[in-house]
This record gives structure tokens, sequence and C-alpha cells, in this order.
């Protein structure tokens, strides 16, 4: 893996099949699959809503005022085909003890089975690392079976703390020393 980062410029990680940086607003329309793809489980603030949001023109925003998308959370791109197919990264949701972020990622449903979440997990890992953290930690709802799969070969194991909710399912807690 690489790192092509200094201070004060742009993170990008590069795998073997991968490059994980920012996001370009033009690939608002991958989020927004994103959004449309998600689990019926998920909760309502995280799928489309009944208007039709979040918009492809609402998400180009959100890139282009480095919000979330485009800070925390990269652009994961096959360099063979130098196209986006997801996000990973870090973010800081509030939910884990201070210095301490949380892994996430999420990948269109075409790509799945790949291997490819597991390959951008490791690189941010290896990324979080270089970068000073000691501990990270990720959220996963108990049914999302192949997540819980990437976490362990990645390296997370479970802990006790889970947060349970009835019409959504358990969310897990995990964490990993770096």
């Amino acid at each position: 893996m690489t790192v092509g980062a200094t201070p004060g410029s742009e993170v990008v990680l590069e795998t073997s099949r991968l490059l994980l940086r920012p996001w370009r607003v033009a690939e608002a329309v991958v989020q927004r699959e994103l959004w449309t793809e998600r689990d019926p489980r998920v909760p309502p603030h995280r799928r489309i809503d009944a208007d039709g949001h979040p918009t492809v023109a609402e998400l180009e925003d959100s890139i282009r005022t480095n919000q979330l998308w485009s800070i925390g959370l990269l652009a994961v791109e096959r360099k063979a085909s130098r196209d986006v197919i997801g996000y990973c990264g870090l973010v800081d949701s509030g939910r884990g003890a201070v210095g301490e972020p949380e892994l996430a990622f999420e990948l269109l449903r075409r790509v799945w089975r790949q291997g490819y979440a597991t390959e951008a997990s490791l690189a941010v890992l290896e990324w979080a690392r270089s970068s000073g953290y000691e501990r990270l930690w990720a959220t996963v709802w108990d049914w999302n079976t192949a997540s819980r799969r990437v976490l362990a070969k990645v390296g997370f194991t479970e802990t006790e703390r889970k947060e349970v909710d009835a019409m959504h399912g358990t969310t897990l807690f995990t964490t990993r020393r770096l």
C-alpha cells in the first residue's frame, strides 16, 4: 500500500487494485446509488426519504463544501476500470472514545464478494497506524454478515457493547488495536 499524503495535502491511498482518494463532485451519482441500494432494515435517516432526499444536487453540495463524504470517507476507485465503487475511511461519529475514529465502508452491490472492502479497509488501517492512531473501532448491524466478515478479516473483534433497536436490529461494536 502506498500513502500519498503530506501535511496539508489530500490523502490518496493505493493498493494493487484500488485508489482511495477524496470525492469529486461528478461522483455524487455514485453516492446516490449507495443510498438507493441500502437494505430496508437500515434506519430511515440513512436511506432515500419519501421526498427523494438526498438528491444528487444535495450530495454534490456536500462534496463541494467538504462535508463528511469528501473528507473522512474516501472514494474507492478501481484502478483498472477507473470507476468509483463506494467509500472507505475514518469518521468521528462521537460514539467512540476520544481519539479513536471509526472505520466505515460501503460498496455498490455489483462489486460485492470481490475482496474490495477488505482491501480498502486494510489500506485505511495502515494509514491510521502511520497517522499515529493506536486503536480503531467500527459498528455493524448484527444482520450484516458480509460486513461482519470483512471486519473479522481485518482484525476487528466484537465487544460486549451493543445498541438494540427493535425495528432495525442490533448494532454491534467492534475494535482493533493498530
